[in-house]
């Protein structure tokens, strides 16, 4: 198969085109300069060069505060280059993955997020990528999956576990917030679910799935176990509240994903998100250290 990979720089883009490789695979992956997804042009010409079976769309405005200020060029991004991807492979009949988030979930649930599950985004970010969400089912809904994720963390580009890798090593103790909840997820497994996902979409698989690794966690569950895999002592990390770190666009407080859609189709189940991070960190732990000055 030809798999065409948008936001290649990105984290999960960036495994995305590693896993896809290493499975022998003909992918092609873009970055954010090799491809504007909000370009008309820049998308019809992408598709005709590369006449890709499958894109997967890892593009997408992630700075989540500041799409608070920035609303209009987070829904380009979220909202109309989802969809322009949508319509423009449906020229080309190619199928289409569009990664999407728990952010479309109100935050304040008590028992795991259901694909189908009410959504009522609470920040402009969850309102965009939401809008992305509808416009691919909108143009392409015979042959398109929407794969919502959470927590994301990996070798490549910015992460909480990385931040808590650079900490453990510049600070004697470091304040981690304890009152929101969800999944720690490893964006190479991910990426292997996608990758799994591909030739069944538009077969037997279209809508949306959860993927993310199994189990709950706090941020300062995460932080402790980041330190102890490190062999550092988890008592350095203190558990404070949101309140101690007030930001623009809200957090949810509780984001875990249910993944029925996904033990339904049979794909893959998830590791537990301590077995994950076990295995990733070395590798996230390296890339640190090698891009340190």
């Amino acid at each position: 198969m030809r798999w065409l990979v948008t936001g290649a720089g990105g984290t999960l883009g960036h495994d995305m085109v590693e896993e896809l490789r290493a499975r022998g695979e003909q992918v092609t992956g873009l970055g954010r300069r090799a491809l504007d997804v909000t370009s008309t042009d820049a998308v019809d010409r992408a598709l005709a060069a590369y006449h890709p079976d499958v894109v997967v769309n890892c593009a997408a405005y992630t700075a989540v505060d500041d799409a608070e200020k920035d609303e209009k060029r987070a829904l380009r991004i979220n909202g109309d280059g989802p969809g322009l991807l949508a319509h423009t492979c449906t020229t080309y009949e190619a199928r289409l993955i569009h990664v999407s988030t728990d952010y479309v979930f109100a935050g304040d649930a008590r028992a795991p997020y259901a694909e189908n599950h009410p959504t009522a985004p609470r920040t402009a970010y969850g309102r965009t990528k939401l809008a992305g969400e509808r416009a691919v089912l909108d143009e392409l809904p015979a042959a398109s999956a929407i794969v919502r994720t959470a927590w994301l963390y990996g070798a490549h580009g910015r992460s909480f576990v990385r931040t808590m890798i650079e900490l453990e090593a510049s600070r004697d103790t470091v304040d981690v917030v304890d009152d929101q909840r969800g999944q720690p997820t490893w964006s190479a497994d991910v990426a292997a679910l996608i990758a799994d996902l591909g030739p069944r979409v538009g077969v037997d698989a279209t809508g949306i799935l959860h993927a993310t690794n199994s189990g709950e966690a706090t941020w300062y569950d995460l932080a402790r176990e980041v330190f102890r895999l490190l062999g550092a002592d988890p008592d350095r990390v203190r558990p404070v509240t949101s309140d101690a770190f007030p930001r623009p666009a809200p957090r949810p407080a509780y984001s875990v994903l249910a993944q029925g859609r996904r033990q339904r189709l049979g794909l893959a189940r998830a590791r537990d998100w301590r077995t994950a991070l076990h295995k990733a960190l070395p590798r996230i732990r390296k890339e640190t250290l090698r891009e340190t000055p």
